[in-house]
């Protein structure tokens, strides 16, 4: 069964509207998070990616407290969304008006942050199936890599598929102990840095339900290390699979280098483990800035491979400082309740990651705990529903 959406029957738009804005109606199979953070989030309207963008974005960062003091003098790396290899598109479309970042978006932000007094600003994806330099990736995407390095001073590109430019991995111990592993070892682009970005696009996702800043991250783990390929004992730097077999299906562990599954007998369900994965990456690798691209993006799934994916254009822009706050604001906006539980839409065959990160202590998934800045959710929602 997949987490692809279907219509909620019978519920009107007055109803739906008091799902976003009230309690939840429904029982959640976690209880939240004593005293979980909360930080506003701004929604802004963008029917088209050749509005100013800058201009609105610099809006939405004043909103929810200023890019200054985030970025002045400091290190930025942002984890772009380049989901699937960069010739699979759908319906012929540009992979940024489906499901990809959009380039204009990552160049605005990277001006902005120049502006702000950034050091650095460093862009990193784990690319599909490749340990090969990022720059490549996004030229075969179809971007404009001259103009994003001119876009602010400082600025670079890593693939965190593998070690690339650095000499270690770093280990990130998730707080309190994980849901399936203490400690994930990833880049050194997540050390080597002092403010981190997830800029994610507003999407449906097989196995998670939805995509947002939360699940972006779960491209951050190397394939080298979680892919299919990975060796017994350490590494493959020249990955070309993907990490199916060992987060998805659990059929086998990361190399002895890398922390080891804390419950080997647990379920294999994806279902099960690919949310608890990505809550655990997240409270262990800390999300500063989340930027979620929903402009023109696809609902029913996260890329052309997904059988029913169609082209939705919400024309909305949504970002925050705290992650689990972000994307309950963008699941609210995308029709859904952010507290549903396992089958409930988009939840259908998947525990809710929101929760999950909640329950660690990241962020409220409560609604009326999360002052919305800009454009009132009740007129930016855009149905996912069909």
């Amino acid at each position: 069964m997949r987490c692809a959406p279907c219509r909620l029957k019978g519920m009107t738009r007055r109803e739906l509207l008091a799902v976003m804005s009230a309690a939840p109606l429904m029982k959640t199979p976690l209880k939240a998070a004593a005293g979980a953070p909360t930080a506003p989030v701004s929604i802004a309207k963008c029917a088209s990616y050749s509005e100013d963008i800058t201009a609105k974005l610099s809006t939405m960062f004043d909103q929810v407290g200023g890019l200054d003091r985030l970025v002045r003098g400091k290190t930025v790396t942002i984890k772009l969304n380049l989901t699937g290899s960069p010739g699979l598109r759908f319906q012929g479309k540009p992979l940024g008006d489906t499901h990809y970042t959009h380039p204009k978006l990552v160049g605005a932000t990277a001006h902005l942050m120049g502006r702000a007094g950034a050091k650095r600003i460093r862009f990193v994806e784990s690319a599909w199936a490749t340990g090969g330099p990022l720059e490549e990736y996004l030229l075969d995407s179809g971007w404009n890599v001259r103009s994003l390095i001119g876009a602010a001073p400082g600025v670079e590109f890593e693939n965190t598929n593998n070690l690339g430019k650095g000499k270690r991995y770093a280990r990130f111990k998730v707080p309190g102990g994980g849901y399936l592993y203490p400690a994930y070892d990833l880049n050194h682009a997540f050390e080597d840095t002092d403010v981190f970005v997830s800029m994610a696009k507003l999407k449906n996702h097989e196995t998670c339900g939805v995509t947002l800043s939360l699940k972006n991250c779960f491209g951050n783990t190397p394939a080298s290390i979680y892919g299919d390929d990975a060796k017994a004992d350490e590494p493959n730097e020249n990955p070309t699979s993907g990490r199916g077999a060992t987060f998805h299906a659990g059929k086998r562990q990361p190399p002895k280098s890398a922390p080891q599954e804390l419950h080997p007998e647990s379920s294999r369900e994806a279902g099960y483990r690919v949310p608890r994965i990505v809550a655990d990456l997240v409270a262990a690798r800390p999300i500063d800035l989340a930027i979620i691209d929903g402009v023109l993006s696809v609902a029913g799934g996260e890329g052309p491979w997904i059988k029913g994916l169609r082209l939705v254009a919400p024309g909305v822009l949504i970002a925050g400082t705290n992650p689990v706050t972000t994307d309950a604001v963008a699941t609210a906006v995308m029709g859904y309740d952010p507290q549903a539980r396992r089958g409930t839409a988009p939840f259908r065959a998947c525990d809710n990651t929101l929760l999950l990160a909640e329950q660690h202590g990241v962020g409220t998934t409560d609604l009326k705990k999360i002052e919305v800045v800009g454009v009132p959710i009740a007129q930016a929602v855009y149905q996912y529903e069909i």
